[in-house]
């Protein structure tokens, strides 16, 4: 299963975090998130990782060039589109990124709103499914309806995100079966700065499972 840690800001820490289990890093290129980080930022932090760790920037409603140019420069291996992003939209980045995984994150409001992924399955590599809220595209910390997604088997991969921690992980996980989960506030002291100790517990707590 993929674990992916995101909202990741400082370089030692990513080194850290891919050393104790992570399969991918994520990177915040939403400029008014508190845990942006910028091309530079991302360059230092990757540099380290192991070619084998997927390193994947998340953008919301960004121009195709824009995010070409800070995937090309930063050395980005994936994007994860976070925003309004249209399933043409997804299918046009595809043909400018073409060896990029493309992920469509898509905020759940209800069991009817997640009948809206069949439209992207055609044009994305891997869904996210995180929790919505009203003002905040992400790190909120709120869970997911887990029930409503039991019956959720789409034909590409898909995360679980939204306020998964180490304490109810397993809870989520003996109830679906993602492809990959997603953490971010989940393991942090505070918005960027991951608390090592809960990003160890929820490798030790993924072991035992």
């Amino acid at each position: 299963m993929r674990v992916k840690i995101c909202g990741i800001t400082q370089p030692q820490q990513s080194l850290t975090i891919a050393s104790l289990g992570a399969t991918a890093l994520g990177f915040i290129c939403v400029p008014s998130s508190p845990r942006y980080v910028n091309i530079a930022q991302i360059q230092a932090a990757i540099v380290p990782i192991a070619q084998n760790i997927d390193k994947i920037g998340v953008f919301a409603n960004t121009t195709i060039s824009e995010i070409s140019q800070i995937v090309k420069e930063s050395g980005l291996t994936g994007v994860q589109l976070h925003g309004d992003e249209t399933p043409e939209f997804c299918h046009q980045l595809r043909q400018h990124l073409p060896q990029v995984e493309i992920i469509k994150a898509m905020r759940v409001r209800s069991f009817e709103h997640l009948q809206t992924t069949k439209n992207y399955i055609d044009y994305v590599d891997t869904l996210l499914l995180d929790a919505y809220h009203p003002q905040q595209l992400g790190g909120t910390g709120q869970t997911l309806d887990w029930q409503m997604l039991q019956e959720f088997n789409p034909t590409c991969p898909w995360f679980l995100a939204g306020g998964l921690t180490p304490d109810n992980i397993l809870t989520a996980l003996s109830q679906i079966h993602p492809h990959g989960i997603d953490l971010s506030s989940g393991v942090e002291h505070s918005p960027g700065n991951k608390d090592l100790h809960k990003v160890a517990l929820l490798f030790q707590k993924l072991k035992n499972w």
